[in-house]
């Protein structure tokens, strides 16, 4: 699905976020797209638009209306690529100014301080954009600091704004910038986060989640370090790892390891492609002072698959295994797809697992839907001569909220299941 958009000066000047739509910035939707914005999806794609061509400059308002000429939404223009509007109000006379901005700053941080203990050091995402009125945008917390991530030029319209809003709403110590829509050029590495307002952050700042303490760099040109989406997994695997020996395949910086150890896991082998994330997953375990030095404590650099096959070839075996695949990845010659792949995945670590043990699988491919994955799950185990039955489902926590009709905004599934 897409979104749209609206709104012109009243005399031929540069269009401005604030000022009132005109007839020309109106856009007709076809019946069936009109309705599923009606719905709650906030996307329109330029096929969508029978041929129409927009011409306006990014995060232009456009006003959007039913066959029949009946208000559906507001939204703004995005010039840049297939997805040409994005909603941001389903209100007729809606303008994306500073105390819009603000409302939507400050009921989101409602939203959250009602159902998460938000403390000093906390971790969780404060603005989830398209689904939650300001589009192309995400705003991560990351204890007294602040990541931006803007997804689209369409969101420059309006960042001063979010800039001062955020700081009256949440009083950071300092708000970084990734403009993912940026492109970078080959070969060459991807900037830093920018620093848009206040201090810079020291290398290391260190959140906090249950009994556990993980560093993060919000200034990196990708993930700070902590996947915040990924929290309901943890907290499955905080209830289940006592007395198992865990295996956390695609192991990043370690957040699962370093649960499983808190919480007891008698051994807790971490598997990854890249020495620098075992680097980052050692440091995690010595902060929350576990002896990563100690035997059951373990450190695999390689492929996860490989790693897999050479357990299951020596009889090892394990009560708890966790795969958490990127969506796409390349190692050592072999590329991984979620989507077309996860069935071999799962069978390979079903293969490792001791009669009755658990496999916790997550996948954050939009394109992988839970009824595909646990087709996949079930095919894995299938292949490795066993059976797999579906005990918990979970997706992404409260604090990325979702509008109703907005499937590609449920991007996150997380399934346990027992091994029989």
């Amino acid at each position: 699905m897409r979104a749209m958009q609206r709104g012109s000066p009243p005399e031929r000047k540069r269009a401005s976020i604030t000022e009132p739509h005109r007839r020309d910035h109106t856009v007709r939707l076809p019946r069936e797209i009109a309705e599923r914005v009606a719905e709650g999806h906030p996307w329109v794609f330029d096929d969508f638009l029978l041929g129409r061509r927009l011409d306006a400059p990014a995060g232009t308002p456009f006003t959007l209306v039913d066959a029949l000429g009946n208000f559906v939404a507001r939204a703004l223009f995005d010039p840049s690529g297939p997805l040409v509007l994005r909603v941001f109000s389903r209100e007729p006379q809606a303008r994306l100014d500073a105390a819009r901005v603000q409302r939507v700053i400050d009921q989101a941080a409602e939203w959250r301080r009602w159902v998460l203990d938000v403390g000093p050091h906390s971790a969780l995402r404060v603005l989830n954009g398209d689904s939650e009125g300001l589009p192309a945008v995400n705003v991560d917390r990351y204890g007294r600091y602040l990541v931006v991530t803007s997804y689209s030029a369409v969101a420059e319209r309006y960042e001063s704004l979010l800039w001062a809003a955020l700081q009256r709403c949440w009083q950071p110590a300092a708000i970084y910038l990734q403009r993912r829509y940026q492109p970078v050029a080959a070969g060459a590495a991807r900037p830093g986060a920018e620093l848009v307002w206040g201090e810079a952050a020291p290398p290391e700042v260190i959140v906090e989640e249950g009994r556990g303490r993980f560093v993060v760099d919000v200034s990196a040109p990708r993930s700070p370090g902590l996947f915040i989406d990924m929290r309901a997994g943890r907290e499955v695997v905080a209830r289940l790892a006592a007395g198992r020996r865990v295996i956390n395949c695609f192991s990043y910086t370690g957040a699962f390891s370093v649960v499983a150890a808190l919480h007891g896991a008698r051994a807790v082998l971490s598997v990854d492609s890249a020495p620098r994330a075992h680097a980052g997953a050692r440091r995690n375990l010595a902060i929350n002072g576990v002896d990563t030095s100690a035997p059951q404590y373990e450190f695999v650099t390689g492929d996860a698959f490989a790693t897999l096959a050479r357990c299951a070839a020596r009889q090892r075996r394990f009560e708890l295994v966790i795969v958490d695949p990127p969506t796409f990845s390349t190692a050592k010659g072999r590329a991984f797809t979620a989507y077309k792949d996860y069935a071999e995945l799962a069978a390979a670590a079903v293969g490792v697992l001791e009669p009755g043990g658990l496999l916790l699988a997550a996948c954050n491919a939009t394109k992988l839907s839970i009824e595909e994955l646990e087709r996949a799950l079930g095919w894995g185990a299938h292949h490795a001569g066993r059976q797999l039955v579906i005990a918990e489902r979970l997706g992404q926590p409260a604090d990325y909220p979702v509008l109703s009709g907005f499937p590609e905004g449920r991007y996150l599934k997380l399934v346990l299941a027992r091994v029989t």
